[in-house]
């Protein structure tokens, strides 16, 4: 009996290798996996549904959901979760030392709707009162001139957003103190490169996030899983079984990250890190489904209507294919 080919797109980490190398099958599927950075993978999701499988943008996804116009259905597998103090970079010589000093500052981002910065924003609202009006958005890539939205939005219009001039980019505009910082999920060269008066609004981030998840108990959520729509009228078994595999393929990353006779990573102290991640916020800390996930998907969902990226908080629900909130139990 033949098999269903299935292409995928997808992010080469430890938690989905398993899924590029074999160890991990879906069911009744042959796999054809591409590894894609994520600003690729999501490019080709948004604009063409060029793979049967992708990794996607959480909130670019919402986006479309809201609107009517997506071709995925999500599978709850969260491929990226990352806490987000780290990824506000400042001037140091505009008198910016604490979240309340941005308030009236232009800051560059690289996409509104990039998950990354609802987080932030979202985080900036919640716990220092700076809403999304009180900061000027610069829009534009990173590092290549020419990046725009990846999904058409539709903002409020009391927002101060406009993207940067063609030719340049967000890291050249803040080494050159155009803007008076920046917002990236990506590691900027001006600041890996050391540019003078450029660093993170919290250097020693990791306490920071540390004690935002006591206070929140939320490790922010950035990408899921989506499966062609078209494919799933067609075959109703796939997004349990992709969703199985996944949660697999975590489980074989997890177990490889705690044996400490032959490391699986390049560094000095992954067990004790893995233990140290499990003692602060439980073992299964990188949960994948809906339920264990509500709190968080639902702040996403809250912090994205308050943006205007939506006109009104959705249910987390009707994000996700039926099937994988309702699996079998032995």
């Amino acid at each position: 009996m033949s098999k269903l080919p299935l292409t995928m797109a997808m992010g080469l980490y430890d938690r989905t290798f398993p899924l590029f190398d074999g160890q991990v099958r879906i069911e009744g599927c042959e796999l054809n996996p591409v590894h894609l950075l994520p600003e690729e993978a999501f490019h080709r999701a948004f604009r063409g549904a060029d793979f049967d499988i992708t990794e996607m943008s959480f909130s670019s996804y919402a986006v479309t959901v809201a609107r009517g116009v997506n071709e995925y259905i999500g599978i709850p597998a969260f491929t990226s979760r990352a806490f987000r103090h780290s990824a506000i970079y400042i001037r140091t010589d505009r008198g910016i030392r604490s979240a309340e000093d941005l308030k009236g500052k232009t800051i560059g981002i690289p996409e509104y709707q990039q998950t990354a910065n609802v987080w932030v924003r979202g985080i900036l609202q919640d716990e220092h009162g700076l809403r999304p009006q009180d900061i000027k958005w610069r829009t534009g890539g990173v590092e290549e001139p020419g990046r725009g939205e990846r999904a058409a939005l539709e903002l409020p219009r009391d927002l101060d957003i406009a993207p940067i001039p063609a030719g340049r980019t967000l890291s050249d505009m803040l080494a050159a103190g155009e803007i008076d910082g920046m917002m990236t999920a990506r590691c900027p060269s001006v600041f890996i490169k050391k540019t003078p008066h450029v660093d993170r609004l919290y250097p020693d981030y990791m306490p920071v996030e540390e004690a935002y998840y006591k206070r929140s108990n939320i490790f922010p959520i950035m990408h899921l899983v989506g499966v062609r729509k078209s494919l799933v009228e067609q075959h109703p078994f796939l997004p349990a079984s992709i969703y199985k595999a996944f949660v697999q393929a975590k489980e074989i990353a997890l177990h490889e990250l705690g044996l400490i006779g032959h490391l699986a990573v390049t560094l000095p102290w992954p067990v004790a890190q893995l233990d140290q991640a499990r003692r602060l916020m439980g073992r299964d800390f990188w949960s994948y489904g809906v339920d264990s996930n509500r709190h968080v998907i639902d702040t996403l969902l809250r912090y994205m209507h308050e943006q205007g990226l939506m006109p009104k908080q959705m249910s987390l629900d009707s994000l996700f294919a039926a099937s994988t909130m309702d699996l079998s139990k032995v």
